[in-house]
């Protein structure tokens, strides 16, 4: 039995298979010196890769037509054109393993392919990338895609934005990373779903574990690989006793979030996708206080289209029968990345072009956005805030742009509904300004996770500083209070849907802050709600 420690991001307990997912090596293999061998090696890994495109094609066909399943097909024929493997058989007979020959040759035909005129031949430089780096990935060993047979446990180094929106959710029961903090996107991403994980463990990915009988405890921080009758044991004991708590949390479903005070307050849910709804549903959340929408950007290779967008927020829309959803616009950028952005590196990214700055420098990018919100917002309630905020001109610029999108649509014909505007607090800068800004929107909501990180001048992704990252400390609490003090004068309404709403140390400082709306993970509702209703805060 190997027992080891890690960082708990969510409560509870996980019995199930360990799935071991890793990435293509860093570095490539050298060539083993014989270029027969290293060319039989290339021949191997591209029967491997049509193989798996074949079976890609052939499900991609079924669940989203033929015309997207073409896609794959270009690829394929891509895998049999003739200067592509010459390049490839020349380069290993210079010297070059294979990996080093598929890695060069894809970048130099699809660099090619990019600075062509014609659309459809620059088109294929994604596709060049893609085959070659599915190659590439097979010659190193790694894994391409991820599946898994049964539900089971997803042990990582550390998963992107991009990785985890392509993960099988239906199918985890937990996270187990090497790295990581309890801020990162994969521990949101826990929280959302409701599954006991860990970060910042010591666990070896080489240790031949794939496979492997594993147990997560997320009260206690600790996993378990081939546990003994004895501690399978009491961890059934322990998740019979979780298992049980939760039942009692039924009792609040359907009830209204108000103090024994008197003081009502909206619990509303955090998502990231329009899948993520059913757990909306199933926690009883009363909306969705925040939906990343970026996350419907990640995991591909060019923007989504208006009507991508506009499909995707309808599912919400649709999805939550009649229930409030406030969408935040794109924040791409600082850990949010996407190659076909083309951002330039930054020495800072989380001070650099992210959020409403690049809404505002790419006009063409946000209008397409805010064309699919306005659209979404005639089948239900529809509400949109802008991230980043620093400044009052961002918001008249933004709203500027937003009635322009408006006029056009009207015009147009098509129907929209009444959409509030409202902004995120999460900086310092914006917290300050409260008052001015209170005054050119509908509502506010902060975030407190960036706000925490700005205003300590902590980078909450480095787990390093996890010990510096203090989400109490009182400069933070004084802001919080500034904030809803400055909406209330101005007669909006101000939530939270950073992780800290979700504390339930923290509810009776909100609540006595006059908080209107805390916006959580769907799994905390039920909990929060509990918390609420015994709570004796009283209406200002």
């Amino acid at each position: 039995m190997i027992v080891g420690n890690g960082r708990p991001v969510f409560s509870g307990i996980a019995i199930g298979r360990a799935y071991v997912y890793k990435k293509g090596l860093a570095t490539l293999p050298a060539s083993c010196g014989d270029a027969a061998v290293e060319q039989q090696k290339f021949e191997t890994a591209k029967q491997t890769a049509l193989e798996q495109l074949q079976s890609l094609m052939e499900e991609t066909a079924e669940r989203l037509g033929e015309e997207q399943a073409m896609i794959l097909d270009v690829q394929m024929m891509m895998m049999d054109d003739q200067d592509y493997l010459d390049s490839i058989a020349a380069m290993i007979q210079n010297g070059a393993s294979a990996a080093e020959a598929v890695k060069e040759t894809g970048d130099t035909f699809s660099a090619a392919f990019a600075a062509m005129d014609d659309a459809y031949m620059q088109a294929r430089a994604v596709d060049v990338r893609d085959v070659s780096s599915r190659v590439v990935t097979i010659l190193c060993g790694g894994k391409v895609g991820f599946a898994m047979e049964e539900p089971g446990i997803l042990i990582a180094e550390d998963l992107t934005p991009s990785e985890t929106v392509q993960m099988p959710k239906d199918k985890i029961l937990a996270f187990v990373t090497r790295q990581g903090s309890s801020n990162s996107h994969t521990a949101i991403l826990a929280r959302i779903m409701g599954i006991p994980s860990l970060v910042k463990t010591q666990i070896n990915l080489d240790d031949g574990v794939d496979g492997h009988p594993m147990i997560v405890d997320g009260f206690d921080g600790r996993y378990y690989i081939d546990p003994d009758e004895e501690v399978v044991r009491l961890m059934q004991e322990k998740k019979h006793t979780a298992d049980e708590h939760q039942r009692q949390l039924e009792a609040y479903r359907g009830k209204e979030s108000i103090t024994r005070g008197g003081q009502k307050v909206k619990l509303f849910a955090n998502i990231g996708n329009p899948s993520d709804v059913e757990h909306v549903l199933k926690g009883d959340a009363e909306g969705v206080g925040l939906l990343r929408s970026e996350f419907l950007y990640l995991g591909r290779d060019s923007y989504p289209t208006e009507d991508e967008l506009y499909n995707a927020y309808r599912k919400v829309v649709e999805g939550l029968q009649g229930r409030r959803v406030v969408i935040r616009t794109l924040d791409i950028g600082a850990d949010k990345q996407a190659d076909y952005f083309q951002l330039d590196k930054e020495e800072n990214p989380a001070l650099g072009l992210r959020g409403i700055r690049i809404c505002i420098r790419r006009p063409e990018v946000f209008r397409t956005q805010m064309r699919a919100i306005y659209r979404a917002s005639a089948l239900g309630p529809v509400s949109v805030m802008f991230p980043m905020i620093a400044s009052v001109w961002e918001v008249r610029k933004v709203k500027e742009m937003c009635q322009t999108i408006r006029d056009e649509m009207a015009k147009e014909g098509i129907p929209m509904g009444e959409v509030e505007h409202g902004i995120m607090i999460e900086t310092p800068a914006a917290a300050l300004v409260s008052e001015q800004l209170a005054a050119e929107v509908d509502f506010f909501s902060v975030g407190t996770n960036d706000l925490t990180q700005y205003t300590l001048a902590v980078d909450r992704q480095n787990p390093s500083l996890d010990g510096f990252y203090d989400p109490y400390h009182p400069a933070l609490l004084r802001l919080l209070r500034l904030v809803a003090e400055n909406a209330h004068k101005a007669g909006i309404w101000c939530g939270i849907c950073g992780e800290l709403g979700g504390d339930l140390t923290m509810t009776e400082t909100f609540l006595d802050m006059g908080y209107d709306e805390l916006s959580v993970s769907p799994t905390r509702v039920l909990e929060l709600r509990k918390k609420v209703c015994e709570s004796e805060v009283s209406p200002k």
